[in-house]
């Protein structure tokens, strides 16, 4: 680890970013000066990423140039960015799925041997561990990691090169609170110390307030707004961000509880790990209510979300839908009226080199207008099914025959909820539904989820984010160690006493 040579201050200078026609970045110019914390902040599109990617050497600007400590930087891909400092933890993943922890952080170096004499790596590896708040088993595979343990080797991995410019893309969107305040608390302290200068692209206004020196704003590629953190509130930043302060649509909350349509008794399934078990005793779901499953990252709800949907096996127990057993099949996700929602869809429910309209119809291509059997695809019924969802989900595409690659996080998550709550519904399994999307796509999804409640579907809600589980659930279940630990209502909910079973500590 060389952070020990200092943070630098790395400034991005009248960056210009075209793809085509498309001005992805106008004229933007941003300056992270040495030793600080800062935070940037825009809607999905806004250009934090184009921006990013461009000093990073992902992209090389149309026009405008990245100055290190002053000085022109030729940064002509990312190696030669980490040759002077620069690191970056992406949004998605970058590490290698079948190689363990340890494994991805020593060849992650750049004088990596050709062969590995492991004793003295684990040492190393031992060493610079015993220095940071938190922990991750680099003995396991990273396809066996929850999605919060693979953020976090993300951020080690960074700290473990010594990049002294550190960008941190959404790194908190899988973390619990307490988990996210651990994780910036250490990077803001070695901000403090001078060791590192750090960008972060965040949307949640709370970490900024916590945690950065100075804050950027971009709308539509364009700098919208800049200042030092302690200056500005709340909606300052959100009316940099949207122009004005956004209108939410205030959702009535109807009293719809019916009877019950998803329950789990003793079901059981091995963890990722293979060590473990997960052991779900009792759990039931009304229609009309929203049940909330919250707990640290790690303890079992990926796990539960492929139960689920059938991608992991029972091994003891049963899942029954309306009363009937369920495992997951088309035939029976049509006729018991399941749906999906699944955490980041772009990989988990989307082909990502489909169209939008493709996408989108993958619950009724094979389907003529009475609900039976087509043997031959109807594109002009595919387009038109697109067009509707597309206008009634606000979804943002250039076209409906573009890849839904093509789209942001949360027009992504629009398409595959307008895909998933078209036609009769009655049971709705979501997880992490707003993972990495800014305040107005999280306001929109959550708006769905809400009114589909209302309209007396049973909804099943799995997130990270205790602040969605406390704003949406009429009832609340903790996960802990594989196993539901606690239970509330939202009306008595308390946040202390959430955390402590999700910490495993009550």
């Amino acid at each position: 680890m060389t952070a020990a040579r200092g943070g630098i201050e790395v400034e991005a200078v009248a960056m210009t970013m075209r793809f085509g026609a498309f001005t992805a970045l106008d004229n933007v110019t941003l300056k992270v000066r040495k030793g600080t914390f800062h935070a940037l902040l825009g809607e999905n599109g806004a250009g934090k990423s184009t921006l990013v990617k461009c000093m990073m050497g992902f992209y090389h600007a149309t026009e405008g140039n990245v100055l290190v400590d002053g000085r022109d930087a030729v940064i002509g891909d990312p190696v030669d960015a980490q040759m002077l400092g620069l690191g970056m933890v992406y949004q998605h993943f970058t590490l290698v799925p079948s190689l363990t922890g340890a494994e991805n952080l020593v060849i992650s170096r750049a004088d990596a041997p050709s062969v590995i004499q492991w004793r003295a790596e684990r040492a190393r590896l031992d060493d610079f561990l015993s220095s940071m708040p938190f922990k991750v088993p680099l003995d396991r595979p990273v396809s066996r990691l929850s999605a919060g343990e693979k953020q976090k080797l993300e951020i080690l991995k960074q700290l473990y090169l010594g990049s002294r410019f550190l960008i941190l893309d959404e790194p908190t969107s899988v973390l619990t609170p307490a988990e996210a305040d651990e994780v910036l608390g250490h990077v803001r302290a070695l901000c403090e110390a001078g060791q590192i200068s750090v960008l972060m692209i965040t949307h949640k206004f709370r970490e900024v307030t916590a945690f950065a020196d100075d804050v950027s704003v971009l709308r539509r590629g364009q700098l919208a707004g800049h200042g030092a953190v302690k200056d500005l509130s709340h909606d300052d930043m959100a009316r940099m961000m949207m122009g004005a302060q956004p209108e939410r649509a205030e959702v009535t909350r109807s009293a719809t509880v019916g009877a019950p349509v998803l329950t789990l008794s003793d079901a059981k399934a091995a963890d990722r790990s293979g060590l473990k078990s997960i052991d779900i005793a009792a759990l039931e779901v009304r229609a009309g209510e929203i049940l909330g499953i919250a707990g640290v990252s790690g303890n079992g709800q990926t796990e539960l979300m492929e139960m689920l949907t059938g991608q992991r096996r029972l091994t003891g127990g049963e899942i029954r839908i309306h009363g009937e057993p369920y495992h997951a099949t088309r035939r029976e996700q049509k006729a018991l009226k399941v749906r999906y929602l699944p955490e980041e869809p772009l990989h988990n429910a989307c082909a990502p080199r489909m169209s939008v309209a493709e996408n989108i119809a993958f619950r009724i291509f094979d389907e003529d207008d009475t609900g039976g059997p087509r043997l031959w695809k109807n594109t002009r019924q595919i387009l038109a099914n697109a067009e509707a969802r597309i206008a009634e989900f606000n979804v943002k595409t250039a076209s409906p025959h573009s890849p839904i690659a093509a789209l942001s996080g949360g027009n992504v998550q629009r398409a595959v909820l307008s895909r998933e709550l078209t036609g009769d519904v009655d049971l709705l399994i979501v997880a992490n539904p707003c993972f990495g999307l800014d305040f107005a796509a999280v306001a929109a999804i959550r708006e769905r989820i809400v009114e589909s409640r209302n309209r007396g579907v049973a909804v099943l809600l799995i997130s990270e984010d205790l602040d969605e589980i406390l704003e949406l659930s009429d009832r609340i279940l903790v996960m802990s160690e594989g196993q539901i630990a606690f239970e509330t209502t939202s009306q008595n909910a308390d946040t202390a006493e959430i955390g402590s079973y999700m910490a495993g500590h009550a």
